[in-house]
């Protein structure tokens, strides 16, 4: 199965690729009800042609929303029962969740594309990983655990938090000694907190390399992440609508993407114009060859992104594929007494300091009717909580303009109060 889609020989093989499937993507939409009548004034023999191409209705979340499953199905898929392998679920922790049918064919092409971030990523035979992903109905987990024994590489398929408790996990990793680990980011951070609990440091068991993806690393998680694991942090990029798209190389300068597998446009949000290299805009996919359930043609992922054609990194990854740079990312924020609070940011802030191990932000009414924000904070084992307390909240109010209840919490409360979450709940809101 390694050798289902060989990586090409060179750019110019990949353009040759993209022209002829972009047909057979086409070709295989308008037989989808969704499609009917909006692609048959489009030549089919000039979609190179970005003008043409531009024709084509873009697809977004919202569209799919206003389906419930069996008008999705009669909407987009064009699969026999009898071809459908398995349901991908939708990415995300909002909004109406999406079942994707993938057929026989699409598993293949999810596994060979899962598979690619392996030698991409320099992890080979004799290497073993443990994957924290959620295995089940969502394709990153159990996609994942599938595709590394096609590349010779171990897997341990130990699941979330929510399945194999952390403080297990740990102990695993411990005992098994894998020599990666892939995780959400905010995953990886509890461990190392749930191990600083038990007076491990997680920087001397055997993980050399973290990947992460699902969540936007952000370059304080990475840093924090880098040093508390003692690992190289890669980060990777996919989605349920096409499959794994691509990694980082080593120069961990963006994403690049598996272009022979899938064909990206960035364009315009508000006029919809493609747009060339280097400018910001939202990201489009046209799944190449996992798409014979549901060929979707031009889908919006809401990624706001710039493609770059060449990045930094050395060997086959940097040469062949291009590059996409996330330039910003949706976040939510907490508006207290006028000031916008933005999450991002404020998570950001605080994984930059050292001393905290994890926290939690927290919007409440106070007695006096008025909305405060209280963040807690877990503060590693032999630092000063004093110190550190007053710096944080003295740092709060120079850099946010708010002013902060801080709760000290003992170590191991957050990650109890996490345990069951996918995705870390650190910003909550309270207020009555």
């Amino acid at each position: 199965m390694a050798d289902l889609l060989p990586l090409p020989a060179s750019r110019d093989e990949i353009h040759h690729i993209q022209s002829e499937r972009k047909k057979i993507a086409f070709e295989r939409a308008k037989t989808a009800g969704w499609y009917k009548g909006k692609l048959d004034h489009i030549p089919a023999d000039e979609l190179e042609d970005p003008g043409v191409w531009g024709q084509i209705p873009i697809i977004t979340k919202d569209i799919l929303r206003t389906f419930n499953h069996s008008e999705f199905m009669d909407n987009f898929n064009v699969a026999r029962a009898t071809d459908i392998a398995e349901y991908w679920r939708s990415g995300g922790t909002t909004g109406k969740p999406v079942f994707y049918p993938r057929t026989f064919e699409d598993v293949k092409y999810g596994l060979e594309s899962w598979a690619r971030t392996f030698p991409a990523i320099n992890i080979g035979p004799g290497d073993l990983c443990h994957i924290s992903f959620p295995l089940g109905i969502h394709p990153a987990g159990q996609i994942w655990a599938r595709s590394a024994h096609q590349m010779n590489v171990g897997m341990n398929w130990v699941g979330a938090g929510n399945a194999v408790p952390s403080e297990a996990q740990v102990d695993l990793i411990l005992a098994l000694k894998p020599t990666v680990l892939i995780s959400m980011s905010s995953f990886a951070l509890h461990l190392i907190n749930v191990a600083d609990t038990k007076g491990i440091d997680l920087s001397e068991s055997t993980i050399s390399i973290v990947i992460c993806s699902a969540e936007t690393l952000s370059d304080a998680k990475r840093e924090k992440l880098a040093l508390r694991w003692g690992a190289e942090v890669y980060d990777v990029f996919g989605m349920s609508e096409a499959g794994l798209m691509g990694c980082e190389g080593d120069a961990h300068d963006g994403i690049h993407i598996w272009s022979d597998m899938y064909y990206c446009e960035v364009i315009d949000e508000k006029t919809g114009e493609i747009l060339p290299e280097g400018q910001t805009g939202t990201f489009c996919v046209t799944p190449l060859f996992s798409n014979n359930a549901t060929p979707f043609l031009r889908w919006n992922s809401g990624d706001i992104v710039r493609m770059i054609e060449h990045g930094n990194s050395s060997g086959t990854i940097g040469e062949l594929f291009p590059m996409i740079q996330h330039a910003a990312r949706t976040t939510g924020f907490f508006k207290i007494r006028g000031v916008n609070l933005n999450h991002a940011e404020f998570e950001d802030f605080m994984f930059r300091n050292q001393d905290i191990n994890d926290f939690q932000a927290v919007l409440e009414t106070g007695e006096d009717d008025l909305e405060n924000i209280r963040v807690k904070i877990e503060i590693k084992r032999g630092s000063d909580e004093t110190k550190v307390t007053h710096i944080v909240n003295a740092e709060i109010k120079r850099v946010f303009e708010v002013s902060a209840l801080i709760e000290v919490l003992k170590l191991g409360s957050l990650a109890k109060a996490f345990e069951t979450s996918i995705k870390a709940p650190r910003f909550v809101d309270e207020r009555q």
